[in-house]
Order: C-alpha cells, then sequence, then structure tokens
C-alpha cells in the first residue's frame, strides 16, 4: 500500500505540475477574447500538436531530401504493389515492375483521357478499377483542353497531405513569425462548397480546404460554426468579415489563394459603414439571405459592441491604405498561395490593403495531391522543396513538352536553372500523369530540386478558383459569332484579362471577365448587349465559371468595344516591348501583363 501511495502522490504531483504548466503558458499567450474556455484550450492543443509534429515531419522530410532517388523508388514500389490487383495494374503488370527504370520503360507517359473510363466506372459505383480503396471524394479540377478532370482521392492522401505538408508549413510559419505561435483566431476565408454525389454515394466536387474537410479546426477560426453553414458565398464572405472585426486580437488571415484575401477586402473597403453598423448593434444587416435559424445563432453571439464599432468607424475614415494593420493591430501574417497569375493579388494587397504584414505562401498543392512546401516563410521568393514521399516525380524538358513521350528525368537529375513540365505519380491512381505545371529549379535542398513555380501550360482565366481555359472562352465566343452571321459583324480581335488588372474605379466591385473586342462594322456603344451574349453563351459552356456566377462570388462579365485598329498597334506595342519576333507573335488571349491592359484601355479613351 506504501508503495501504491507514493506512485498516486507523484502522479498527482506530475499531474499537477503539467496543469498549472499549460495554465502558465496559456496565460502568457495573446489571446483572442472572443474565445470560450474550450476553444481556447482547442487552439492551445492543435498548436502544441501542430508544432510536435510538424518538426517530426520536416525532420523526415530533411531525410529524405538526402536520399531522393532511394526515396522516390520505395514510394513508387509501394504505391505499384498496393493497386497491383485493380484492373489497372493488372494491365500494366504492375506485380512485374521492380525499380523505376522498369517503370518508365513500361508505362505510358499519361493525361486525364487516359483515365476518363476508368474514373467514370469509378464514379458508377465500381471497385478495384483504377485503384485498390475507396475514395473518399473525386476531386474536381480543370484541364487545359478545357474539359473537366475528376480526380479520386483516398483517406491516406488527405492524411499525408496534412502531415506532409500542413503541418511542416505551421511548423515554418511558427519559426519564421515566433508572434504567430499565439492562441488569436484565424479568419480563415472559405465556404461550404457543393457537392453532387456518386453512384455509390461519394462526394463529387471541389477538393480544396473547406468546412466540409476541416471540421475539426473550426474552433481556431473566428467565424462561429454556424457561419461556415452559409451556402451563400457572398453573405459567408460577409459574416467572416463582420466577426473577424469584432475580434481587435485576430492574429491570422488564411485563404486558399491571395485573390480570396484580395476579394474579401474590396467587400471590406464596400460595405465597412454596414459592418460597423451591425457590430454597433448586435445584429446583422437583416437585407443579407440568410437563413432564419442560422441569423438567430448569430446575432446570439454578436453581442452589441459600440467602442469597437467607433474604433472601426474613425479607422475607416482615414481611408484603406495599411487598413489591416490599423484594424487588427496584432495581425501577424497572411497565408495565402500567391504564385503565379495570383502573384497580381499578392502585389496589390502588399502595396495598399497588407502594407506592413507579411505574406507567406505556404504549400504548392493541386488537386492532384501535395507537390511541395515552401520552408522559408520570410523569402520574397516563393520557392518550394519538392516533398520525394507525396509523390513519385519525373521531369520533362520543357522545349520536349509538345511530343506524345518524351524523355524524362528524375529528380536527382535535375539541372540548376533548368524548366521543365511535372510529371506525377501520385497515391489516387494517376501514374505518370502529365498535369500541366511548369517549374524552374531554383536550387536544391540537400539533394532535392528547389522549384519555383513558372505557368501552366494553356492559360486560362482564374479569378475565383473557377479556371475558365481559353478553349472554353472561345468555344463561347464562337457560338455568340454564329447568331452575329447575318449581321455583318464579324470579330476582328480578342484578348482578356482579369479585373485585378484594370485601373480602380471598376462598376462591378466583385472579381470579373474584361473582354476587350474589336469588331468590324459592329457598332460602337453596344457593349453591354454583346456582354450579355457572351455572358449567357459562357455560362453554357464554362461549368464552374457557371457555379461561381449562381453563388454571386463572380461578377458578369464587361465588354470594352475597341475603334478600329486597335489590336495592329497592340501588336506593334508587344513587339516593342517583348521578345517577340514577327513571325512567332501571337496575341495572348489571356493578358497578364498589367502594361498591357493599360495600354489597351488608354485606347479606350481615345
Amino acid at each position: 500500500m506504501g508503495i501504491t501511495r507514493k506512485i498516486l502522490t507523484g502522479g498527482a504531483a506530475v499531474l499537477c505540475t503539467g496543469m498549472a504548466y499549460v495554465v502558465w503558458d496559456i496565460s502568457r499567450r495573446r489571446k483572442s477574447h472572443t474565445h470560450t474556455y474550450r476553444s481556447l484550450f482547442d487552439q492551445y492543443v492543435s498548436y502544441r500538436v501542430f508544432s510536435l509534429v510538424g518538426r517530426h515531419m520536416r525532420n523526415k522530410l530533411e531525410r529524405d531530401c538526402e536520399n531522393v532517388a532511394a526515396v522516390q523508388e520505395e514510394v513508387l514500389l509501394q504505391r505499384l504493389k498496393e493497386h497491383a490487383d485493380t484492373e489497372y495494374g493488372r494491365t500494366y503488370r504492375f506485380a512485374e515492375i521492380t525499380s523505376r527504370e522498369d517503370y518508365r520503360t513500361s508505362h505510358p507517359l499519361t493525361r486525364y483521357e487516359h483515365y476518363r473510363d476508368y474514373v467514370d466506372r469509378m464514379i458508377a459505383g465500381e471497385e478495384m478499377v483504377l485503384t485498390a480503396f475507396k475514395p473518399i471524394v473525386f476531386g474536381t479540377t480543370s484541364g487545359t483542353s478545357g474539359k473537366y478532370s475528376i480526380i479520386p482521392m483516398g483517406q491516406q492522401q488527405r492524411i499525408n497531405f496534412f502531415l506532409q505538408g500542413v503541418t511542416v508549413a505551421l511548423s515554418c510559419m511558427f519559426e519564421g513569425f515566433p508572434e504567430s505561435d499565439n492562441l488569436q483566431k484565424d479568419l480563415k476565408i472559405f465556404h461550404m462548397p457543393h457537392f453532387r454525389k456518386s453512384a455509390a454515394g461519394i462526394p463529387i466536387g471541389p477538393n480544396s480546404s473547406s468546412p466540409a474537410n476541416s471540421q475539426a479546426m473550426l474552433n481556431l477560426y473566428s467565424t462561429p460554426k454556424p457561419g461556415f453553414d452559409i451556402m451563400s458565398e457572398r453573405e459567408a464572405l460577409y459574416v467572416h468579415l463582420l466577426f473577424a472585426l469584432k475580434d481587435r486580437d485576430l492574429g491570422l488571415i488564411e485563404a486558399n489563394f491571395s485573390f480570396r484575401v484580395h476579394t474579401a477586402l474590396v467587400m471590406m473597403e464596400a460595405c465597412w459603414e454596414q459592418l460597423v453598423t451591425d457590430i454597433e448593434n448586435g445584429r446583422i444587416d437583416p437585407n443579407l439571405n440568410i437563413p432564419n435559424n442560422t441569423r438567430a445563432e448569430l446575432d446570439k453571439l454578436l453581442k452589441p459592441d459600440p467602442a469597437r464599432a467607433k474604433e472601426l468607424r474613425e479607422e475607416f475614415q482615414e481611408g484603406f491604405e495599411g487598413i489591416m494593420r490599423r484594424v487588427w493591430p496584432y495581425l501577424c501574417v497572411v497565408l495565402a498561395t500567391d504564385t503565379g497569375s495570383f502573384d497580381l493579388y499578392r502585389q496589390k494587397l502588399q502595396s495598399h490593403y497588407c502594407k506592413g504584414v507579411p505574406m507567406y505562401s505556404p504549400i504548392y498543392g493541386a488537386t492532384e495531391g501535395l507537390v511541395g512546401v515552401n520552408i522559408w516563410p520570410n523569402h520574397e521568393e516563393r520557392h518550394y522543396v519538392l516533398c520525394p514521399r507525396s509523390m513519385v516525380m519525373e521531369l520533362i524538358p520543357v522545349d520536349s513538352s509538345d511530343q506524345d513521350q518524351p524523355h524524362t528525368l528524375w529528380l536527382e537529375q535535375a539541372q540548376l536553372g533548368g524548366v521543365y513540365e511535372l510529371v506525377i505519380t501520385n497515391a489516387g491512381g494517376l501514374f505518370r500523369y502529365r498535369f500541366g505545371d511548369v517549374v524552374k529549379v531554383v536550387g536544391f535542398y540537400n539533394k532535392c530540386p528547389v522549384i519555383q513555380f513558372m505557368y501552366r501550360q494553356g492559360q486560362m482565366l482564374n479569378v475565383r478558383g473557377e479556371k475558365t481555359s481559353e478553349d472554353m472562352f472561345y468555344q463561347a465566343l464562337k457560338l455568340v459569332k454564329e447568331t452575329w452571321a447575318d449581321t455583318g459583324v464579324h470579330v476582328v480581335d480578342y484578348c482578356c484579362a482579369e479585373s485585378v488588372l484594370v485601373q480602380e474605379g471598376q462598376a462591378e466591385p466583385r472579381p470579373h471577365y474584361v473582354v476587350i473586342l474589336e469588331l468590324q462594322d459592329g457598332g460602337r456603344g453596344q457593349d453591354e448587349h454583346y456582354a450579355q451574349q457572351l455572358e449567357d453563351m459562357l455560362r453554357k459552356t464554362a461549368y464552374m465559371y457557371d457555379r461561381c456566377r449562381t453563388q454571386g462570388s463572380i461578377g458578369p462579365l464587361v465588354v470594352h468595344l475597341m475603334p478600329e485598329g486597335c489590336f495592329s498597334e497592340y501588336r506593334q506595342h508587344l513587339l516593342s516591348n517583348t521578345m517577340a519576333g514577327s513571325n512567332q507573335l501571337k496575341v495572348p488571349r489571356v493578358m497578364r501583363r498589367k502594361g498591357d491592359v493599360d495600354f489597351m484601355m488608354d485606347k479606350l479613351k481615345e
């Protein structure tokens, strides 16, 4: 009994000491006043676990990057063994493959059409067709051909993405921005997506981060849980902003992409007076289309706060340059992917709304899975170390990308400064898959390539993650042209831009497409008429664009009818301002340079 008593006494002492440490540790950290005791404890435990697991996974990544070739072969053989008894595995004799070289020799490079029939059968409910596991979701994406791809994803893929990607990035964030390791809430800008169901009851829809797959994390966010039940994106975004503005101690702002942060702040600027009124009165704008039960729950949580409303009103009346730091003085960092075309939004944010607030682009991922992690959060350049345990990767020198079956390189064969099309073998049934990303090798982490994302093969419009390809837009325009056949109107030339590139002061505050169109014998002054025709047709040819328009997250496209000869002058402008020669010059269908858009807008004013 004496020994038992000593053990119990000692255990109780250790437990009390541990609890006292936790209480002390919580008390010394900056906290959001909107926390409940439960949500405060949840965030504390979550951050401690993320930090511990993240450091472990970071160390594992470092070891893997020392042995890239061996790790890649190990991962490949594991995946081939897992799927060897599927119909696909038997067709390509996975059981007989014993090395990467065997694999490269025996399996062709593929694109999505190679898998379409297999995936269609999986959606219809067949099993052991392409993957040995039953998918938890069929993730939808868009290919450069204009056809939507549907990618199966298993539970282990989601776990691996979180462990190898998210926890490593959070560990790097805590290290790079120590003030982020506190107990302040996070404005997470996302909303509940729309899914349809397969014959087997499996969701089909976006596979990106959403409330649907982040239930365990919702206590960390400034938006109360009922706010994530709002299906309309405009109303959901308003509620996100409302509860974030109420929290003066907000620590993070997070979104999948930087354009979503930009869109949120544009809305904040447009709606600040109503937002402040709602905070002052403790009641959500009655004109918003929010279900009554959800509205009642949110109103109960809002509570009148005249002091915070007064503080916000004074800051907003001073203007919106650097507004984030002024309304959230303890904001640590903005987390959002801002590479490629999203860099435009990063520049706008950093030069206006987000002055003085660091931005961190943590993960390079896709519907197909985790590709790389940015372990340098303080660097201005967005570089990612490829994750050798996430996917088996091959590299096609970009000069060979137009070939159907070009020779590929392994990761350890990459050359510094080389530009490559990425080829992946993922955990979800895609083998030697060409998914369209082009990257540049800018260095090595141990022996693993560090890359910079360059571009997607094929241009596309993408203001809300809808990925409207050049081909989709052209098919819509071609159908509209057919309706003009008897009018004598002909298209001379056209190009498009995302509204973020156009000068401020546009009538439509939501992100939208700007179409620059030159017509022969087309009446000037009918911009709105042609815009409506093109809008209607595009909504028929581009499913995700139509979905975003229905949700109200994208504004209607705007058409500018240009003066005669405008595109001839534009070609001369391109010849003078690019390296292109006259024999190879093509008018870009999607303009990415602000100087080009400004050139066109100036011509419109003449």
